[in-house]
């Protein structure tokens, strides 16, 4: 086994988890699946991080500003036109419950 070997238990335990039925074939692919993250993981560990700020994203992220300006018109009479019904500036439907 090596470094990041993964058990039999721990593959049930992540089917259990997962509400997933593996068969005996998926189960070995995914244990060497989960050994094969775990060692890129370590590879990642090993790499010179000195000077290297923190981030959250890849790249600059910031909020975008701007006035809050009405850019529609109101438009209630032309959408009120296609109404099959219409009732006091309001569309009539047909009651859904009593």
């Amino acid at each position: 086994m090596g470094k990041n070997a993964i058990s039999d238990e721990t593959i049930e335990y992540v089917g259990i988890l997962s509400k997933l039925e593996l068969s005996d074939e998926e189960k070995e692919q995914a244990k060497k699946d989960m050994e094969s993250m775990l060692d890129y993981i370590d590879q990642l560990g090993e790499l010179d991080t000195d000077g290297v700020e923190p981030m959250s994203h890849i790249f600059q992220t910031g909020n975008v500003w701007r006035e809050d300006v009405v850019t529609n018109t109101d438009e209630h009479g032309r959408t009120l036109a296609n109404a099959p019904q219409e009732k006091d500036d309001m569309f009539v439907v047909p009651k859904t419950f009593e």
